[in-house]
């Protein structure tokens, strides 16, 4: 389905009633078909049983409490009818609830408000969306690589010592990982410490931190 195809039939639940108007009129003129606007979660859910649109636009804050109801209503959806897609929009980047849209499959868009001011663009998401692409906003994309680098106990390595370390991984010693890279073993014995180091990875009586800084090196990947 494309932006603007007649017959696409849409759902929009928003408790900001002018935003809700202004982008159900904005779909209307577009061609779009919307059967139902929705002020709360729960009407939303009921709507949704009764009209089975195509497509739903649902805030993620939304009445009683003004939490994550409108997110939990999208899984509740996504669960029911995994054929409608769904499209998130959010006042705030929330990398762990992207996280669990994209993990519900597809059919699936996630954007900030803030964001939404290219008419155009806005309608091809929707369209693309209601054809089961998966579209992130741009800021929530960079915000998960972000996340990751800084949740990443690897990225404090140099790109040598992850060589190293992923060699380690493979059960290589020292002398073994030297002729893999061409160097020599004390050159790797320098590798190792400065890797134990950096992962603080501190020699104990009851652990090897070999095998600690291979499990760190699994972990991460």
């Amino acid at each position: 389905m494309q932006p603007g195809q007649t017959g696409v039939r849409v759902v929009v639940a928003d408790d900001d009633v002018l935003l809700r108007e202004g982008v159900a009129s904005l779909l209307a003129n577009s061609g779009y078909r919307v059967v139902a606007q929705a002020g709360d979660a729960v009407g939303l859910l009921e709507l949704v049983r009764v009209e089975k649109p195509d497509l739903v636009i649902v805030d993620i804050r939304m009445p009683p409490t003004g939490t994550t109801e409108g997110l939990d209503a999208a899984m509740i959806i996504r669960d029911e009818m995994p054929e409608v897609g769904l499209v998130i929009l959010s006042a705030h980047i929330a990398v762990e609830h992207a996280m669990q849209l994209l993990a519900s499959g597809r059919g699936i868009g996630y954007l900030l408000k803030t964001r939404v001011t290219d008419v155009g663009d806005f309608l091809d998401t929707l369209g693309r969306v209601a054809g089961g692409a998966c579209v992130i906003d741009p800021a929530l994309v960079q915000e998960l690589v972000d996340a990751r680098r800084r949740n990443d106990p690897l990225a404090v390595l140099s790109p040598r010592e992850k060589e190293v370390l992923a060699l380690m991984a493979e059960g290589r010693s020292n002398a073994g990982i030297g002729r893999r890279l061409w160097v020599t073993e004390g050159t790797v014995e320098k590798h190792v410490r400065s890797i134990m180091t950096k992962l603080d990875l501190h020699e104990t009586p009851d652990d090897h931190r070999r095998v600690r800084a291979v499990i760190t090196f699994l972990e991460a990947r």
